[in-house]
Parts: C-alpha cells; sequence; structure tokens
C-alpha cells in the first residue's frame, strides 16, 4: 500500500512538471484545483470538503480528520479563431499574407494532489502540488498575424506546505508557502529582408541603399525563439469562520510573486547579414503573477441542499508590459499591456440524493484583465460566462469520486490595433478583426481517506 501511494505521488509530480494549461479562468489562471468543478468553483474557500481547500483556503483544513489524500485531473479544451484583416506598415518586403491562424487553442491536462494529516487535534499539515498558472496558444506559421506571434507557452508549477490551527469552535486559521517554477516559451515569425531594410535606412538614411541591400533575401524567413525560467517564493492565507453550524464564512489572500527569468533568444534560418545585429543571445524578462482575494460563503439548507457562493478580487492591474531584455538592460521587445484587476463571482448549489450521490450545478462570472485597445494575438482574453454542473459518488467509506464539466462562453474579443498603443508592432502590421472563443472542461478527483 505504501507502495503504491509512493509511486501514485512520483507519477503526479512528473505530470506536473511535464504538462501546461490553457487558461481556464481570467487571462491565465487556472482555477481548476478541486472538486468544485462542478459547482463553478463556488465557496471555494468556505466548503472545505477535501484537501484541496489548501489551495483555495488552508484554514479549511481543520474541518477535516485524519489523513487525506486527492489525485485529479482537468481536462481543458479551449478554442480560439481570429478573423480579420493585416495593414502593413512596412511596405518593402513585407508579406502579410491571407491564412487567419487556425484554431489557436489546444487541449491540454491540469493535473493536481494534495495531502492532509492531523497531528493533533486542533492543528494540520498539508501539501499541494499544483499548476496555478498557464497557458498556451499557437497559430499556424504563415499566418497574418505571425509577425506578432506563433506559439505562446507559460507554466508554472507550485508547491505549497500549509497549516491550519482551530483557534475555537468557530474560527480557524491557515497559512502556506508557495514555491514556483515558472518556464516559458514564445515564438514569432521574424521578416528577414524588412529587418534587414530597416537597419541599413536607419544607418544610412537612403532608402536605395536599404532595399539593395535587402532584396537579395526577398522572402526569407524564420522563427524566433524566446525560452525563460525563473523560481520564486510567495504565500497564502486564509480564516474560515462557523457563523453557525450550517453556515461557514472564508476569507483567502494569495500573495503576488515575481519573477525574473533568465532565457535565451534564438534566430532560425537568419541571414548571415544580420548575425551583427540580430545575434542568438541571453536574455531576461521581469513578471509578476498577481495576488489574490476571495470571501466565501456555504450553507447547508437542509438535509438535501447546500448553496455557496464566492466573489474573487486577482490583481492583474500589476502587469504593465512584457518586455524583454538584453543583458545589458536595453530592451530587445517591449509589449505593452496595461492589464487591469477584476473580479470574479460565482453561485452553486449542491443537492443529496443519499448517502452516496451527490449533484452539482454552478454559474459564474469571470471578467477579463485585458483593455480592448492593449489585446494582443499571445492573449486574446475576454470576459467569460460558466455554466458548470457534476456530481460526487462514494466509492467506500474511505474514498469518493468526484467528477465535473464546465461550459464556458466567451464574449467576442476585439482587435483594432494602432501605433499609438503598440509602439512595437512597427514593421510587423497592425491587426483588425476580432476573436471567436469558448473553452470546454472536463474534470475528475478522486479522494482517499487514511
Amino acid at each position: 500500500m505504501e507502495l503504491g501511494k509512493s509511486l501514485l505521488g512520483i507519477s503526479v509530480v512528473g505530470a506536473l512538471l511535464a504538462m501546461s494549461g490553457n487558461a481556464a479562468a481570467s487571462a491565465f489562471a487556472l482555477i481548476e484545483q478541486s472538486s468544485g468543478l462542478g459547482n463553478a468553483f463556488a465557496g471555494g474557500a468556505a466548503a472545505a470538503e477535501d484537501a484541496t481547500t489548501i489551495f483555495f483556503n488552508p484554514a479549511g483544513m481543520s474541518r477535516l480528520k485524519g489523513k487525506q489524500a486527492t489525485v485529479a485531473g482537468s481536462l481543458i479544451v479551449p478554442a480560439a479563431s481570429f478573423s480579420g484583416t493585416v495593414t502593413p506598415n512596412s511596405a518593402p518586403f513585407q508579406t502579410p499574407g491571407t491564412n487567419m491562424g487556425g484554431d489557436a487553442g489546444g487541449p491540454a491536462l491540469v493535473p493536481n494532489t494534495y495531502m492532509v494529516m492531523e497531528i493533533e487535534p486542533a492543528l494540520r499539515f498539508g501539501m499541494g502540488i499544483n499548476v496555478p498558472f498557464g497557458l498556451q496558444t499557437k497559430y499556424d506559421e504563415n499566418w497574418v498575424g505571425r509577425y506578432q506571434g506563433i506559439k505562446s507557452k507559460l507554466q508554472a508549477v507550485n508547491l505549497n506546505p500549509s497549516l491550519s490551527y482551530e483557534v475555537n469552535e468557530t474560527v480557524s486559521l491557515g497559512i502556506g508557502l508557495n514555491y514556483q517554477h515558472i518556464t516559458g516559451e514564445l515564438t514569432s515569425m521574424i521578416n528577414y529582408p524588412a529587418a534587414i531594410f530597416q537597419g541599413v535606412l536607419l544607418q544610412t538614411g537612403n532608402a536605395g541603399t536599404a532595399a539593395a541591400a535587402a532584396t537579395p533575401y526577398a522572402g526569407v524567413e524564420g522563427i524566433s525563439t524566446l525560452t525563460g525560467s525563473d523560481s520564486a517564493w510567495g504565500y497564502n492565507l486564509g480564516v474560515l469562520f462557523k457563523v453557525t453550524p450550517q453556515t461557514r464564512i472564508g476569507v483567502a489572500y494569495r500573495s503576488s510573486i515575481k519573477y525574473d527569468l533568465d532565457g535565451t533568444v534564438t534566430f532560425a534560418n537568419r541571414p548571415a547579414a544580420l548575425d551583427a545585429t540580430l545575434p542568438n543571445q541571453d536574455v531576461t524578462l521581469a513578471i509578476d503573477m498577481p495576488d489574490s482575494f476571495a470571501i466565501s460563503a456555504f450553507h447547508q439548507m437542509d438535509d438535501k441542499w447546500d448553496i455557496m457562493a464566492d466573489a474573487t478580487r486577482t490583481g492583474w492591474g500589476s502587469f504593465k508590459e512584457l518586455n524583454v531584455k538584453k543583458t545589458d538592460g536595453t530592451s530587445l521587445s517591449n509589449t505593452p499591456e496595461n492589464w487591469e484587476d477584476t473580479w470574479r463571482v460565482s453561485l452553486g448549489a449542491s443537492y443529496h440524493y443519499n448517502e452516496q450521490w451527490m449533484a452539482r450545478v454552478g454559474v459564474a462570472y469571470d471578467q477579463t484583465p485585458v483593455p480592448d485597445e492593449y489585446r494582443t494575438v499571445r492573449i486574446p482574453d475576454a470576459d467569460r460566462t460558466w455554466l458548470a454542473l457534476g456530481g460526487q459518488y462514494k466509492l467506500s467509506t474511505e474514498s469518493t469520486l468526484d467528477f465535473g464539466y464546465a461550459h464556458l462562453f466567451v464574449k467576442d474579443a476585439t482587435l483594432n490595433q494602432s501605433a499609438a498603443a503598440n509602439p512595437d508592432l512597427l514593421g510587423k502590421g497592425y491587426l483588425t478583426g476580432s476573436y471567436s472563443s469558448s473553452v470546454d472542461i472536463l474534470s475528475v478527483q478522486y479522494a482517499y481517506n487514511f
């Protein structure tokens, strides 16, 4: 039994380290961390039904007895299609094309695992391993926006040791540390003759000389690939109030985490004329993961019905730019983002058919942090509405199986790029059009008490 548990833990950690997710909450946050998908994660900081409370509110561990371990996976299937036009802004040697990029989404598995153990009657220890942030978009390599982006991939694997303490019958406190490792990859197509033309034009001021230098390379393109990684620490706090035997209020906070990614940028198929001006080189990228604050409520109406609600603010306003810098501190590429703080609100209900079966339902509204004028092809995010359902089946007195499904209706996102809002697009073309998107999520979770 112990060997089986060890092998299970190793396999889950391996999956967490190997897989990234497509964001289902706003921007590139991943809220798929518990059996609460069927309730649209309403009441996350107050429900405290199993060990996954470590992520939503560590104070909830005080409600769990003995030892418990959970293993879960969420299959996230997003779809995102662009329709519109591109306006060249560097006429010589720019070949915009007509391909709209195909479906920029793609299925991804987001796993997580949690464990809680009772140290003494009032004290609990827990450990969570999860993926709180993930993003992947990928377009056809010959699409109209290829100079702005082809592939964008980001993932953060989080280790979350936690403690909870039951102060009295009414109040429980929780605290956790978060050690996160983040990796990222950004690719885009480089129009080499256009780059040569612009470089020579800046040096000589003569368009004829610039055109003569670039002409031998007409039609030559290659992919630039930026990769980087970093590790950093954060924390999370929580309080759980047992207002009455039937009603709980949870308040939780997760800190922001600041990263300085170290990596490299490489240029495939680069002409020798650009060896000096566009070399493969080391780069850095500073990025902040946002903090979040949640308040949740859970109420047992009778022996059949539970209702729950949640409001969560996420501090995306800290994400102002995507500034890739060379080792000398000068900027290689700087994309303004200027995101805004967001709110996610949700309502849910559960119905207990009998001692074995429970049904779940939930709705949620999730704001996007992305202002229309700063939307990019890498993160074409928009407001979304969740409709979710699910259930739980008790396999035995020690184990339960939870399952859930949600469909996210994503508002059409406009893309109307301008030189004023997007100065980094000079020479890459300005896109005008809209995105049509949706997301489907399917999750399964197994919990075992021992």
